[in-house]
């Protein structure tokens, strides 16, 4: 999504978004769930959600009543596939949950809700009306990038110990658009459980901290092959190819020959796009085209990242993920500034100047965004198992793409049929059982006879495996999920 207006003005600084929960936003929130989820009520949602579910609902119901009780805190783990996700979320707070409880006979305390995190570009792109839902709903936004939202994670600090709900985080800090497919987790959750547990330690306090994983997945209950094969066709011709011609009702290798379109359709943009990057870019020249199309794909990628970063002054080094942040906190210090609080005491030209700035910021900032939405284009996470589902994924994903590159801001998604969602809710996590492995290292006889700088030095080592060894337990248990 874009995050300025056609014109590219430079903006006032982005303001902290505090959280205001208010009951009677949820509760409406919560009776137009039905409606939402069926029905597009904005361009970019994806909607034509038919059938919310879930397993091990009674789970989460016994640990929603040991909150309530006062003998936790609960921090719920949720994965990001869509941006549906949310919704869904909702719906199984305010619907299923409870009715998990009745049948099991657990009393809970209405209404059941989460505080939770979210990106605090969503309201730019998203309109001013966005940021204050979402902050009614007990939202609280943070500013991915290379410097610490430090408001933001002392906010949420402080109500994942002390607020009157749980806490809902995505791990992977970002959507990818699988179902069966999870990103390398962000430590930024498993810490801010140490961080809750260390904080109860301090007051005293004798509950126990939970971390919950929950996984979700999304299938087509009535898949539209027809659809899928209008969609496949309206992308050939938007790419340039011969546009392809098959029959979506007869199932003769039908799942195989669409997953080599879709490929089809990825070496095509891949060929464009590295001619772009050469010709336009300076970029070095794609040598080969017959490689794989991971591996061109991440040729790309790479001159994507390396145009923003030249442009910002910044070092082409770290995951993918990292160096997008850095490219989006640097684009976005040129775009929100300061010297804007207060436009009457610039003088035209310096209006102007900053004005140029961040259109130029803009621009270069659509680089990194195009690396997020090609990021999860993966031959064999198709090809392993061409199922209607990952079919009907893999090509919105390009939909996405060749969206991004036409301009287009708010693409509307072509709905490929109506559409369920499952929740799992896994096996609770005890991040009081680990405190003593993420603690210890500042509190034993053996640390305390230690120089005190090395003893600082060892303690945040082995704090840091602690967070490390959670998160990777975190990333199994919900990568189980999706088998």
């Amino acid at each position: 999504m874009f995050l300025l207006p056609p014109r590219h003005h430079a903006r006032p600084p982005l303001d902290f978004i505090p959280p205001a929960y208010n009951p009677w936003v949820l509760q409406g929130v919560q009776r137009l769930l039905p409606l939402l989820l069926r029905v597009r009520v904005r361009r970019w949602l994806p909607s034509g959600i038919a059938r919310v579910e879930a397993t091990g609902a009674e789970t989460l119901a016994e640990l929603y009543h040991q909150f309530q009780a006062g003998r936790i805190r609960l921090i719920l783990a949720f994965r990001h596939v869509e941006v549906d996700d949310p919704l869904t979320g909702l719906y199984l707070f305010s619907r299923l949950v409870p009715q998990a409880a009745h049948r099991q006979g657990i009393p809970l305390q209405l209404p059941i809700h989460a505080y939770f995190l979210y990106d605090r570009g969503m309201p730019l792109w998203g309109g001013k009306w966005l940021g204050w839902l979402l902050s009614r709903l007990g939202g609280i936004p943070i500013h991915r990038g290379r410097q610490v939202d430090r408001t933001a994670l002392r906010t949420a600090r402080q109500l994942i110990a002390e607020g009157q709900f749980p806490f809902v985080v995505a791990p992977e800090g970002a959507t990818n658009g699988h179902s069966e497919r999870v990103n390398p987790l962000e430590p930024g959750t498993a810490q801010l459980c140490f961080w809750c547990a260390e904080d109860l330690a301090k007051a005293g306090r004798p509950e126990s901290v939970i971390i919950l994983p929950i996984g979700i997945r999304y299938h087509y209950t009535h898949p539209s092959w027809p659809r899928l094969e209008r969609l496949l066709q309206h992308l050939e011709k938007m790419s340039g190819l011969t546009v392809e011609s098959m029959d979506p009702n007869a199932p003769k290798n039908r799942n195989t020959r669409y997953a080599q379109r879709i490929c089809r359709l990825g070496h095509q943009i891949l060929t464009q796009m590295e001619a772009f990057y050469a010709q336009v870019h300076h970029q070095p020249p794609a040598q080969a085209h017959d490689l794989s199309l991971n591996v061109r794909l991440d040729r790309v990628l790479q001159q994507a990242l390396m145009t923003a970063e030249q442009h910002f002054g910044l070092p082409s080094q770290g995951e993918v993920n990292s160096r997008c942040r850095r490219i989006e906190e640097a684009a976005w210090a040129q775009i929100y500034r300061e010297e804007l609080r207060d436009p009457r005491t610039l003088s035209a030209l310096k209006r102007g100047l900053l004005d140029w700035n961040a259109q130029q910021a803009s621009l270069h900032m659509q680089h990194m965004r195009l690396v997020e939405s090609c990021v999860a284009l993966r031959e064999e996470y198709l090809l392993e198992k061409p199922s209607f589902e990952r079919l009907a994924e893999t090509a919105l994903i390009v939909f996405d793409v060749l969206a991004r590159l036409k301009g287009e801001a708010y693409p509307a998604r072509p709905r490929l049929g109506w559409r369920g969602v499952r929740f799992t809710v896994g096996d609770p996590i005890s991040v009081t059982e680990r405190w003593a492995a993420y603690s210890t290292p500042h509190g034993t006889e053996r640390h305390r006879a230690l120089h005190g700088a090395e003893r600082h030095q060892k303690g945040r080592q082995e704090a840091k495996q602690a967070v490390a060894q959670l998160t990777q337990d975190l990333q199994l248990a919900l990568e189980q999920m999706t088998r």
